[in-house]
């Protein structure tokens, strides 16, 4: 059987896409969803769809984003259908929300994708995501500690953006050698994207270094073993959410009472449906500490009663520090006390530079730090990317992991650029994108001490 045909049982057993319906289907220009664009525009006149083309640029690569914007408007035109362009500023969002490109990037393309449906009065969205996609998932979750319902990877279907917006993934049942076999027969036009060999993003480490790596020395069938362990992991996790629900639903039986999984799984729930970011911490918080307020931001708490039901209440400690402190580097006094913390700084050329750690001191690239800079206090939902990391973090969490008290967290100082980039936080190392490298021409030294 053929990779269409191959495709058009899954979309009938999986039940994906109905006769007779309308489908956006979200096109990048690259291998996997101009090989998508090219299989449903086969299955089309069999099945009675309509088609709209739907492209995204993500403005990040320059000509290279508007040569594919071109290239998959003259393919829709060229396949007789309708498109749909948008465009974003995935850089400035990126900053604003204290993420990664690459989250920023996702979060811009799924509105778009379901504004761009809304309006055309479609109610499915299909994506190129495929079973390689799947493994890399797989591993990016297990670094970044996800539980059984992360480690079960994408569904075919689910409703990311808009609960009456459903997104289809017909290829998640392919490898990407099945697609690219397909688009040499079938003489698919595609492009290739430049940065999928970046190896500063984490995604394409994985792909290029550690799956190739694994495949060589451990086991050979690595994409086989690990859809059936995402396979058994889904299955798990929807019978924990489902054994969650019912116990919502009707529950008697004490939280405390039911397995772990359940417990942890109860408490989730709870906090989806009350718009909140599902935090492991957050969850262990609450429920090995019932009846105990948990902070959840500035005068917001959390408490988790012994039936096992969440509310929010008011949070009786003290907030969070608003104060803050603008400063020019350049002034000629190049000293300053904010909080209990003095500081001082100067601007060095980088030549012959020590490089012998001292305690209190710290050396940026002054170029990137620039002269206007921000001190204040930690705030919620601040992100930190720390020298050697590979991604940006809460600063909650990595607090957190550093077993940094409550009390203490607060009063911690940070320090931002112009943009509100923060490049400094008190207790950690500096923050990646301001470290010295061969480019570098002028040093900041910056030098604090805390009263006692």
């Amino acid at each position: 059987m053929d990779l269409i045909h191959q495709i058009e049982s899954v979309i009938r057993a999986k039940k994906l896409l109905r006769d007779g319906q309308k489908i956006l289907v979200a096109v990048s220009g690259g291998l996997d969803s101009m090989a998508l664009l090219a299989v449903l525009h086969r299955l089309a006149p069999a099945h009675r769809w309509g088609l709209t083309v739907a492209h995204f640029n993500h403005q990040l690569r320059g000509k290279a984003a508007d040569a594919d914007e071109q290239l998959v408007r003259r393919q829709a035109l060229a396949l007789g259908w309708p498109v749909a362009v948008g465009r974003g500023d995935v850089k400035t969002a990126a900053r604003r929300r204290g993420c990664s490109l690459e989250m920023a990037a996702r979060q811009l393309r799924h509105a778009f994708l379901a504004r761009a449906a809304r309006l055309r009065g479609i109610d499915t969205v299909a994506t190129a995501h495929h079973a390689d996609d799947q493994v890399e998932l797989f591993f990016l979750r297990i670094l970044r500690g996800a539980g059984s319902a992360g480690l079960a990877g994408m569904k075919w279907i689910s409703s990311p953006a808009d609960p009456g917006i459903l997104f289809v993934r017909p290829l998640l049942g392919h490898s990407k050698s099945d697609l690219a076999e397909f688009a040499r027969a079938e003489g698919v036009r595609f492009s290739e994207d430049a940065s999928n060999a970046n190896s500063d993003i984490l995604r394409n480490r994985v792909r290029h270094e550690l799956l190739p790596l694994l495949r060589a020395n451990y086991q050979p069938a690595l994409a086989r073993c690990v859809l059936r362990e995402m396979e058994l992991a889904r299955a798990e996790a929807d019978l924990v959410a489902e054994l969650a629900s019912q116990w919502l639903a009707r529950g008697r039986k004490p939280l405390a009472r039911l397995p772990v999984a359940i417990q942890r799984q109860v408490i989730q729930e709870q906090l989806h449906r009350l718009g909140l970011p599902v935090d492991f911490d957050l969850v262990e918080s609450l429920r090995t500490a019932p009846d105990q307020p948990v902070p959840v931001g500035p005068g917001q708490c959390l408490v988790l009663a012994p039936n096992g039901l969440l509310r929010i209440q008011k949070d009786e400690k003290p907030g969070f520090e608003t104060s803050s402190l603008r400063l020019n580097l350049n002034r000629p006094n190049r000293a300053a006390d904010f909080g209990k913390l003095k500081f001082s700084w100067e601007l060095a050329d980088n030549k012959g530079m020590n490089c012998a750690r001292q305690p209190n001191v710290e050396h940026f690239d002054a170029a990137k730090v620039g002269s206007a800079v921000c001190l204040r206090h930690w705030r919620p939902g601040d992100r930190f990317h720390q020298i050697g990391a590979a991604a940006p973090s809460k600063l909650q969490d990595i607090f957190t992991n550093l077993k940094v008290p409550r009390s203490e967290r607060r009063h911690r100082v940070v320090a931002t650029t112009r943009n509100g980039e923060i490049f400094w936080v008190e207790g950690l190392r500096i923050g990646e994108g301001f470290k010295l490298d061969k480019t570098t021409l002028h040093r900041l030294d910056w030098k604090w001490q805390r009263a006692a």
